[in-house]
């Protein structure tokens, strides 16, 4: 069995109202990430995230950029305890 990793990212800026949560969650399915993502009360994106190193990274680094119609300000990631997550959820 390989090991997964998990990290916390909070996505900043323009990344509510322009379908984030939704290509976030089909960007997961691409890169066999689980986990979920949700709108929170401040404008900002919140993802839970797990997966191989290599695919997690990846992730990352689109949710450094998102869909077409968000701007991205800033992302704030963190290493987390494992999910043990079975699917990736838009909340």
């Amino acid at each position: 069995m390989t090991k997964l990793k998990a990290a916390s990212i909070s996505v900043y800026g323009k990344v509510q109202g322009v379908g984030f949560r939704y290509h976030t969650s089909k960007k997961a399915d691409e890169y066999n990430i689980n986990g979920f993502v949700r709108n929170k009360p401040d404008g900002s994106v919140y993802i839970e995230a797990e997966g191989e190193e290599i695919d997690l990274l990846a992730f990352i680094d689109w949710c450094k950029v998102g869909p077409q119609w968000s701007r991205v300000i800033k992302i704030e990631t963190q290493t987390i305890p494992p999910l043990y997550a079975t699917d990736f959820q838009v909340k």
